[in-house]
This record gives C-alpha cells, sequence and structure tokens, in this order.
C-alpha cells in the first residue's frame, strides 16, 4: 500500500460529507440551520486534523476509521430511512445518490485501510 492512500480516502471522504449534507438539506432530509454547522464543522475540523497531522500516529489511525466508519454508515441509514423513488426522480437526485455511495466506498475504504494501518503499528512495538 503506498503510504498516501489512507489520506486520499479520508479527504476524499471529507470532501464529499459537505456535499451530502447539502443534499439532505435540499432534499428535506433535515432542515439545515446553524445547530447543524455547529455540528458538522466540528466534526470535519476533527477527522480533518486526524487525516492532515496526525496520520502516522496510532490517533490519527482511530480518526479516520471513525471518519470511515461514519461515511460508510450514510448510504446505510438512508437506505433504513425511506429512501424514495421521489428523491430518485428530482433534479438533485443523481447527484445525491452518487454521493452516498461515493462515501460508501471512500468510507470503507478508509476503514479498511486505517484498520491495516493499525495494525502495522502494533506489529512495529512488538
Amino acid at each position: 500500500m503506498k503510504p498516501n492512500t489512507l489520506t486520499i480516502a479520508s479527504l476524499l471522504s471529507i470532501i464529499l460529507l459537505p456535499f451530502h449534507i447539502g443534499g439532505d438539506v435540499a432534499l428535506g432530509f433535515d432542515r439545515g440551520g446553524s445547530g447543524l454547522v455547529f455540528v458538522v464543522v466540528p466534526i470535519l475540523l476533527v477527522v480533518t486534523c486526524g487525516t492532515l497531522l496526525l496520520a502516522e500516529r496510532r490517533s490519527g489511525h482511530v480518526i479516520m476509521f471513525l471518519g470511515g466508519l461514519a461515511a460508510l454508515g450514510m448510504p446505510i441509514i438512508h437506505r433504513n430511512n425511506g429512501f424514495t423513488a421521489a428523491v430518485a426522480k428530482s433534479p438533485e437526485g443523481l447527484f445525491f445518490i452518487w454521493t452516498l455511495m461515493a462515501l460508501g466506498v471512500t468510507g470503507g475504504l478508509a476503514m479498511i485501510l486505517s484498520a491495516r494501518g493499525l495494525w502495522n503499528l502494533r506489529s512495529r512495538k512488538t
């Protein structure tokens, strides 16, 4: 594995998440507002710091794993919360669905790579 692959996968998830949240608001899954900003921005900041500043440390791998888990969970959450054909037929539907699938893939990849990185860090200490 190239050393930057995990960082790239995590950054892709970080970039896709605001698009996804914007789709949630545009399609009526979330009402938006300042409460959303006060939750999403700190979470994205922590995951971005974990990805860029702590990439070689155990804490960075744990943060990237949790960020990947959140990204992987987005398609599952929307599938279980009544994803309808009306959303798919809306003008924003294609991009929203594409973003969900891309989040799932990049999140799953980040989880796998961060778990592998944690395992490698553990084996180096022994």
